[in-house]
């Protein structure tokens, strides 16, 4: 029937909606319809639906047996089960096993006449296509997602759950369950079976093939794959029951691709199995890429991705399901439908996409050729998006593009520009218009000026003023009409759509003196020579109206309802006589052709009324929707209409020509090809775009009498409901439209109801709810009145009753509702009781039997009739009701009393309540505040206790409850500043913050409370720096100077710790008092700068200084730092006051600095160490040379006493780059006398002996590496120059610690330092004592560990002592140690808790008979300094015979340990 179509969209989140035979045709489930598409590796086509299901179609699957390969089978969201003939596109049979929705079905590809689905409640039916018979099994009370019939046992079905549960099933025993094989824990979207049994073996992660089939004795094995939602795919044993191997989805990189981002979409899953490729997987991924697994292979070479070789081949969204085919060419190709509305074929050889077919997803309400572009078909979707189809591509048939961006809402109208190439027009349901240029990736110009609702029509034409007034100026010469469903025209200007768009009815009014008002626009189409245009009207009237002025030409008065569409005969290659024809249809099925060719050549002095048509083209039986005039013929038209089918006409004869008939549902656009006279493009309700050839249809004329069979069936359902109104919806839903003529007047055909209606249908893929019955979708278009009226319609009249409110009288009307002669006789009793005369026995009106009368007779009658409902209502409970009576009767404090005891207080009895005096509102206010109380109304409470003055007791109630913000405003709005309350509230919300956390805002409540310190405090607690620098700024600003200076000098500490010295500074600048830290973090800068220049520490400095950059080596640390020091703070030998060195040095000396530690990280070493050497320059300007000393000596030990040995080597040879301490500047002349003081003069000692320390080990190093001539590379350690493990633990931890410090350049010859300062006896016997005590002490926790141990008892024979190899180890390590120290002593058997205890005492008395300054100033290992010492003279550096001597004779006599006797033996034999 058609040449080429775009079919509908495929369906959303079902596990099989799609399949393939063997012959190369594919079922595509889309809506309630199940399109064919015939596929090769070239192209593809559709060539056919299978119309019939009611609902959703939720699966599809072809027969793959030989003969019967054209059988397939399709389950619905209804529960039917439909078998069909692909070849003649006919019904075979229905089945209607299930009662819920299917989920999935299934042709077995081992028994041909075995269908299975599943349903959502669980239930399994098994279908047999030969005889009809089914048979239900519910295997499991799960949700079915998947199912998939075994190709290797008949009776074997695979079953995927909601829940991630997959079951096998034995349909042969009932539904039994063979496995479950648990592993996902979620939704199984997709099952895969195996194409081969007993081959591919996916065992401990890897596959083995095995050739020959199964081995001897071992049972023939199934694999099968699923994929799941939570992101993993894995492999089952179905005779092990268990997984062998789990694939996890690669992350992929998405590429750019053409998606709505506002569009969140989740992972679906797919999985298949190739045939003939048992070690071959492919799956979807996370956004729409296909992937190949070789389960044959490892890590990343496992998986390969379809469509790599070229940008734009993938999917852009997640793909839902994926078959195969072999052709008879010997390739195989898959095809996977997607949710980006594609069908993509695959070659699964080289992994390329060969074709790709769109599919759409809404009604197609537009579609229009180019004039300029041959053959560019642009196409305005209900799916949100443009298409533009080049039609005359060889290549690919469906060359498409997607437009989407700027758009919003469903595509209505779309209008090419005559003569830009590529400027594309769009209106939307929304209201909006915007021009595209398809040719750019831009987004579209969008119009400033929006229509209120659908956009109908858009049309280029001449401008009109007050546009037209600036056409010379260089504007442009066509501007864009719109015209949506309010009724009016907008011109926009294209050039500027961001200016505001014009409406013309204020042109038309101007001109033709119009006062009255004009009648809802609904088309309008511009003659092709730009002289007049015509508009149709919400009424049925067509103005003709002249440019540029539009002066009215002619009224057409012809149809009587809404103009759908208005088209003007072409221009080229036609006679003159036929460029007046103007075409129009309307929401009635007659096309009219008026000829008003005489009207615009000879304009008439007032407007004419045109009564009669031209031509009159009848035939279609519904409305009118488009039209379109054949450029290739004269006066050939096609339209399309509601009743489904596209006509040709031939006007002048009045002449139908040809009907098409191959759309399902009502069509909604029509152009006629560009380049060939025989085709024709339509689009419709269907969600397809469908091209035919007049020439080949089989119809002339559209079908007659169908129409008004239909309409007396909705007639008769109408007459039904009306006599069934108690029945709700009895007869189904009632229809807005009787033979094209609609229930309200005045309707266009795609009326913003109907869109509406559409959105159950029109993403009818991404939900799985019922299509609604054709006769819902029928409705109109183009008027505010079509939405209000299709809803009385279509809902039952009794589903729009409103539930009556409750009678305040039921007793009394009640008794108007008896039968009649009871309600007569009242009349008689009333009568009487009026005109005084014997009323009844008995009788008293509103009492009893005659409660009804009280109404009609005195107030106390009726005051009783209002006890006895009282009373009534109180049984029922209704007390709002009985506070009313009381209140119309004149009691308000018995209304409010009542109303307070059951809890109907409200707002309304509360406002009338003054009226019954103040004590009583009083008491209803208070009594109303608990009810609002109790149903956590606070704030109502709280302003109701403001009306009667307690505004205490209403900030109370709100402090009670939290509300301490409402609270603090009513305080601050109604009392004093000073007020007590105010500073208790601030104080118990700050409280109340700093508790959750909110600390920025509790410390705006406690300085709102003059609490200043407390506000620094809260803030503080962050600890961060910017919360630090917060609070001392407040802390300062608030006169708390020691919390501001304290909270600056920790947020200096942390800012030095990042090394942002800069800001570090500003922070201490911005409090005064705080110079002496300044200079302190000055000092550490420099030092940090200094260490990181030479390469000991890394340069990590976030800010520096200008001052402290690198360079001046030859220059010590202390010259730079008084160079700074005067020059940046004024603090120098002559500065006085705050800044003298006195004051700043005894401010410093309160900063306590603990005691070092190897725990320490290296920035707090460097901030300690500068302190120390802060002091130290203080003692200096103040000339103080032992407090200089010692304190120089603590900077020194600092980074040593840490374990920094490079950093404590590096510090030493910037204080004194000459070696020696004494020559303590060279820029400020200074030589450090020899002291009188005992503990200075021991400082400076210990202090020049490790700078001799470093240098002896650098003069070591030099020269072993000369001698060697090794470059950059370590020298030789004591460890390899000796044997033995001690001298190397000496001369490691001595100084091969660290890496990273440089030997100096250039050859020694000489030691150029006294030695001998580091070979100092007593200082090597107080070494000595202290390795000794530490042995003892190590052998006595020994001792004490083996003695706790066998106190605890014996050892189960089976346990192991923990600590038994460290205790082992231990006692060996100091028995070595001890080695030959006690010379002459008892063996280690002999040796008593007691022996050791005294040797312990022994060494401790000879400590404490040392100085203390020994112990205080202890100098480098003299054993370590002599073994290295003799080392030098073994590397060819000279030194002299009395300092070797002397170190020999120390190593004799304090060398200790195994280790180090064997490495100093060499030296003293």
């Amino acid at each position: 029937m058609h040449e080429r179509s775009l079919p509908a969209s495929p369906n959303w989140y079902c596990s099989r909606c799609s399949d393939v035979c063997s012959r190369g045709l594919l079922g595509v489930g889309a809506k309630n319809i199940v399109y064919l598409i015939d596929v090769s590796a070239a192209s593809c086509r559709v060539v056919g639906e299978l119309v019939g299901h009611k609902d959703l179609v939720s699966g599809f699957s072809f027969c793959q047996h030989a003969g019967q390969s054209h059988i397939c089978v399709s389950s619905s969201s209804d529960g039917s089960i439909r078998f069909w003939d692909s070849d003649n596109k006919t019904l075979i049979r229905e089945h209607a096993a299930h009662q819920s929705p299917i989920s999935a079905v299934h042709w077995s590809p081992v028994d041909k006449n075995l269908v299975v689905s599943g349903d959502e409640k669980g239930i399994v039916v098994c279908h047999w296509f030969h005889t009809g018979d089914t048979a239900s099994f519910f295997p499991e009370p799960r949700t079915i997602f998947c199912l998939t019939c075994s190709p290797h046992s008949w009776s074997t079905v695979a079953v995927g759950y909601k829940d991630g549960m997959i079951v096998l099933i034995d349909v042969s025993k009932k539904g039994e369950v063979m496995q479950r094989l648990r592993g996902h824990d979620d939704e199984i979207h997709s099952l895969a079976w195996s194409p081969l049994c007993g081959d591919s073996r996916p065992e401990d992660s890897e596959v083995h093939i095995v050739t020959n089939g199964e081995s001897a004795g071992e049972e023939k094995d199934c694999y099968l794959a699923s994929g799941s939602k939570d992101q993993t795919l894995r492999i089952w044993s179905t005779v092990k029951g268990k997984g062998v191997m789990t694939l996890k989805l690669p992350y992929l990189k998405k590429r750019g691709s053409a998606v709505d981002p506002g569009v969140k979409e989740r992972l679906w899953l797919s999985v298949h199995w190739p045939k003939g490729r048992p070690t071959q997987l492919v799956s979807s991924c996370f956004s729409g890429e296909l992937v190949l697994w070789d389960l044959t292979k490892t890590g990343k070479q496992r998986w390969t991705l379809l469509g790599s070789s070229a940008d734009g081949q993938n999917h852009s969204r997640i793909v839902f399901n994926m078959s195969s085919v072999h052709l008879q060419d010997d390739r195989e190709l898959l095809i996977s439908t997607s949710m980006d509305r594609e069908i993509k074929c695959w070659d699964l050889d080289s992994l390329d996409c060969c074709w790709t077919l769109p599919t759409l997803g809404g009604f197609v309400y537009t579609l229009t050729f180019s004039p300029v572009g041959a053959g560019c078909l642009a196409l305005g979707v209900g799916d949100n998006m443009i298409r533009v189809w080049n039609t005359l591509t060889t290549q690919n048939q469906y060359d498409t593009r997607s437009f989407w961006q700027g758009i919003k809402s469903k595509v209505t109208a779309l209008a090419w520009h005559p003569k830009r190439e590529g400027s594309l027009s769009f209106g939307t349901d929304d209201g909006k218009v915007g021009i595209y240029d398809v040719f750019s990736n831009k987004p579209p110009q969008i119009s400033s000026s929006y229509h209120r609702k659908t956009v109908y029509t858009l049309a280029w034409g001449p401008p009109v003023p007050p546009m037209s007034f600036g056409a010379a100026g260089g504007k442009s010469s066509y501007s864009l009409y719109s015209c949506a469903g309010e009724g009016i025209i907008l011109q926009h200007d294209p050039s500027k759509l961001s200016g505001e768009a014009s409406d013309i009815d204020k042109l038309i009014r101007d001109t033709n003196n119009i006062k009255h008002k004009l009648s809802p626009h609904t088309d309008l189409s511009w003659k092709p020579d730009g002289k007049v245009v015509a508009i149709g009207n919400e009424d049925g009237c067509i103005d003709v109206y002249q440019a540029p002025s539009l002066k009215l030409l002619c009224s057409i008065q012809q149809h009587h309802k809404i103009i759908n569409t208005l088209r003007w005969h072409h221009e080229h290659s036609s006679p003159p006589e036929l460029h007046g024809l103007l075409a129009s249809g309307s929401s009635n099925a007659i096309v009219y052709v008026h000829d008003l060719r005489s009207v615009i050549e000879d304009p008439p002095d007032s407007p004419v009324v045109l009564t009669e048509p031209y031509r009159r083209l009848c035939g279609h039986t519904a409305k009118i929707t488009s039209m379109a005039w054949s450029p290739h013929h004269e006066a050939q038209l096609v339209t399309a209409s509601y009743d489904g089918t596209a006509q040709v006409w031939d006007v002048l004869q009045e002449a139908p020509v040809s009907n098409y008939r191959g759309h399902v549902g009502y069509l909604l656009c029509v152009d006629w090809s560009p380049v060939d006279p025989d085709v024709i493009w339509t689009g419709g309700k269907d969600f397809t775009v469908q091209e035919w050839r007049v020439s080949k249809q089989e119809f002339t004329k559209p079908p007659k009498g169908k129409k008004m069979v239909e309409l007396r069936e909705k007639k008769t359902n109408l007459k039904q409901k009306r006599k069934n109104k108690k029945t709700p919806g009895a007869g189904g839903a009632t229809p807005s439209e009787m033979n094209g003529e609609p229930v309200t007047g005045g309707e266009k055909s795609v009326t913003g109801q109907e869109l509406s209606g559409e959105d159950e249908e029109d993403e009818v893929s991404s939900t799985k709810s019922p299509v609604p019955p054709p006769a819902t979708f029928e409705t109109q278009r183009k008027s505010s009145a079509a939405a209000k009226s299709k809803d009385k319609a279509v809902f039952p009249d009794t589903l729009l009753k409103k539930k009556k409110p409750r009678s305040m009288l039921p007793l009394s009307t009640c008794m108007d509702h008896r039968p009649k002669e009871e309600l007569l006789q009242d009349c008689i009793t009333l009568a009487s009781v009026r005109h005084n005369s014997a009323p009844p026995a008995g009788c008293v009106p509103g009492q009893g039997e005659h409660i009804h009368l009280g109404l009609f007779s005195d107030r106390q009658a009726l005051h009783r009739m209002f006890e006895a409902e009282e009373e009534g209502h109180v049984e029922a409970g209704h007390y709002d009701s009985v506070v009313y009576l009381r209140l119309w009767s004149g009691d308000l404090e018995g209304a409010l009393q009542l109303a307070t005891e059951k809890g109907e207080l409200n707002d309304h009895l509360l406002s009338i309540a003054p009226m019954a005096g103040f004590q009583v509102w009083s008491r209803a206010v208070e009594a109303f505040v608990k009810q609002l109380c109790l149903q956590e109304q606070y704030l109502k409470a709280a302003s109701h206790l403001l009306s009667i003055n307690k505004l205490y007791e209403a900030v109370d109630l709100l402090q009670s409850h939290k509300l301490y913000r409402e609270a603090i405003a009513l305080v601050k709005a109604r009392l004093p500043a000073d007020e007590p309350v105010l500073k208790e509230l601030y104080t118990c919300w700050a409280a109340v913050l700093e508790k959750d956390g909110h600390l920025s805002a509790a410390a705006k409540c406690y300085l709102a409370a003059g609490a200043s310190f407390d506000a620094a405090k809260v803030i503080a607690r962050k600890n961060d720096v910017s919360s630090l620098r917060t609070a001392a700024s407040l802390a300062r600003i608030s006169g708390e100077v020691a919390l501001a200076q304290l909270l600056a000098l920790r947020c200096a500490k942390d800012l030095a710790g990042a090394e942002n010295w800069v800001e570090a500074q500003e922070v201490l600048s911005s409090q005064e008092g705080l110079l002496v830290h300044r200079l302190h973090l000055c000092v550490t800068e420099l030092l940090s700068v200094m260490l990181a220049d030479s390469g000991v520490i890394p340069q990590s400095c976030v800010s520096t200084h200008p001052w402290a950059s690198p360079g001046g080596g030859h220059i010590s640390i202390q010259d730079r730092v008084r160079d700074v020091w005067e020059e940046q703070f004024g603090v120098s030998q002559k500065s006085e006051g705050h800044c003298s060195a006195g004051a700043l040095l005894q401010e410093l000396k309160s900063v306590e600095s603990p005691a070092p530690t190897t725990n320490v990280p290296l920035r707090q070493v460097l901030l300690y160490s500068s302190l120390h050497l802060t002091r130290s320059l203080l003692s200096w300007l103040l000339d103080d040379d032992g407090q200089l000393m010692k304190e120089l000596w603590q900077a020194a030990a600092w980074p040593r006493d840490t374990g920094h040995f490079c950093v404590s080597a590096e510090l030493c040879r910037l204080l004194f780059p000459d070696g020696d301490i004494t020559v303590c500047s060279r820029k400020y002349p200074r030589t450090l006398p020899h002291t009188e003081e005992e503990e200075a003069a021991a400082a400076a000692n210990s202090l020049q002996a490790f700078v001799h320390y470093h240098r002896l080990y650098e003069r070591w190093w030099s020269s072993s590496a000369n001698n060697q001539q090794i470059q950059n590379g370590p020298p030789p350690s004591a460890a390899e120059s000796c044997a033995g493990d001690e001298a190397k633990d000496k001369v490691v931890n001595g100084g091969l610690s660290e890496t990273g410090v440089c030997s100096p350049a250039g050859e020694v010859d000489k030691l150029d330092f006294d030695a001998s300062l580091l070979l100092c006896e007593s200082h090597a016997a107080y070494q000595a004592t202290q390795r000794s005590v530490r042995e003892i002490q190590e052998r006595l926790a020994a001792m004490m560990l083996q003695h706790s141990r066998a106190q605890g008892g014996q050892l189960d024979s089976g346990e192991k002592p923990a600590d038994a190899s460290t205790q082992m180890s231990s006692t060996r390590e100091s028995s070595d140690r001890r080695g030959s120290t006690d010379a002459g002593g008892r063996p280690d058997d002999q040796e008593t808790l007691l022996s050791l205890s005294t040797r312990m005492s022994e060494h401790q008395k000879q400590l404490a008979d040392l100085p203390d300054t020994t112990k205080m100033y202890p100098r480098p290992d003299v054993v370590e300094c002599c073994l290295v010492l003799l080392h030098c003279t073994k590397s060819s550096l000279p030194v002299s015979e009395s300092l070797q001597q002397k170190a020999k004779d120390l190593l004799r006599k304090y060398a200790s340990g195994p280790s180090v006797l064997r490495a100093a033996q060499r030296f003293l034999t």
